[in-house]
């Protein structure tokens, strides 16, 4: 049986999310709180727009799950620590009939963070594939789906400061991560770049997810993170990120289109330089839910290249710094389950009359 990870443009069954709950996400005050649900259900509710949204919900939070969701919005209980779907939750993927499955990747808590509690989390990957009906492909790989993108046909963006962080994968090689993800995902070239936007490698960061750099629209194609001024420590980066880029290809042996998508104005916050990109944004069923950052000219101009990347898609925004003050962005606090494609039938065999 081999498995592979479609593309985030294939057709998708739902989204799934988890609703805040506690810890650093939910903030030490009620009106941090009040943000924190505020924002998530933005989010639920932009892609409800487009197709079904599940959203886990810890038993204490029920009641003020109902205050912030519509009706919209499919609601099942299963014990949170934290609320990042994407890392918390599985990897969908399907095999060479069709058949959903799910990864179920070893969660520690962003390689074993001080500040992050992960008992219950470790468990929502198994909880979510099982209530979506998938077969739960078990991992021992410590990996989180904001620390992978695919192109849907054998290409993976990794980057080393996950895969091969110590508190994550100790003793872990760039070959042994590799034949896990071929083993799970159907990986069959992997694009390693060497670590995360400045802020990700922070206390509070993920030590360098790769959805906050780069997404793959379409084989061959690469959405890059680009900051343009010079006072922000990402601005070598994200040039050593290019430059890697241009030198690499994809599974088929191509080189690759990158469109920078550059970043808004706003350096830095109350913690220091942000890392506000449009990169991390999520594809629905026709539409893309991007992240805007209170900067009308440079939402406009990412809106404007997620159109060109994702043809025939509608995009829409939702302020997205709330999400970014936690850590992460919408592609973070969403799972997408792609849809079971259709089985060709097998033709009935010819009969020869008597």
């Amino acid at each position: 049986m081999t498995w592979r990870m479609p593309a985030e443009t294939a057709q998708q069954e739902r989204v799934w999310m988890a609703f805040p709950t506690g810890g650093y996400t939910l903030g030490d005050t009620a009106s941090e709180a009040h943000q924190a649900r505020s924002t998530w259900a933005a989010v639920a509710h932009a892609v409800a727009e487009f197709e079904p949204v599940t959203m886990v919900v810890d038993p204490t939070a029920r009641a003020d799950a109902a205050r912030y969701l519509g009706s919209e919005i499919e609601i099942i209980e299963a014990p949170l620590n934290d609320s990042w779907m994407r890392d918390i939750g599985p990897s969908f993927v399907h095999d060479e009939t069709g058949r959903l499955g799910a990864i179920d990747w070893t969660f520690n808590g962003w390689g074993g963070q001080d500040w992050a509690t992960w008992d219950h989390d470790a468990r929502v990957g198994r909880f979510v594939a099982e209530a979506a009906g998938a077969a739960v492909v078990s991992s021992s790989l410590v990996n989180e789906g904001g620390g992978i993108h695919v192109d849907g046909e054998g290409t993976v963006l990794a980057t080393h400061s996950v895969q091969l962080d110590p508190g994550r994968n100790p003793g872990a090689t760039t070959a042994s991560v590799e034949a896990e993800l071929r083993r799970t995902i159907g990986a069959e070239h992997v694009v390693w770049l060497p670590r995360g936007l400045t802020r990700d490698q922070g206390r509070f960061g993920t030590r360098g997810h790769v959805d906050m750099v780069a997404a793959l629209p379409s084989p061959g194609t690469i959405l890059l993170h680009a900051q343009h001024d010079p006072g922000h420590p990402d601005y070598p980066l994200t040039r050593e990120f290019r430059a890697l880029l241009t030198a690499a290809h994809d599974a088929a042996g191509r080189s690759f289109t990158i469109i920078d998508l550059p970043a808004p104005a706003t350096l830095r916050d109350d913690e220091g330089f942000v890392d506000y990109n449009y990169v991390n944004h999520l594809v629905v069923n026709g539409g893309v839910v991007a992240g805007s950052f209170g900067d009308e000219h440079a939402d406009a101009l990412a809106r404007d290249l997620l159109a060109a990347a994702y043809p025939g898609r509608r995009v829409v925004s939702v302020d997205a710094r709330a999400l970014f003050a936690r850590g992460g962005g919408i592609h973070c606090i969403t799972q997408q389950q792609p849809s079971i494609p259709p089985r060709t039938p097998t033709p009935e065999p010819t009969r020869i009359p008597n």
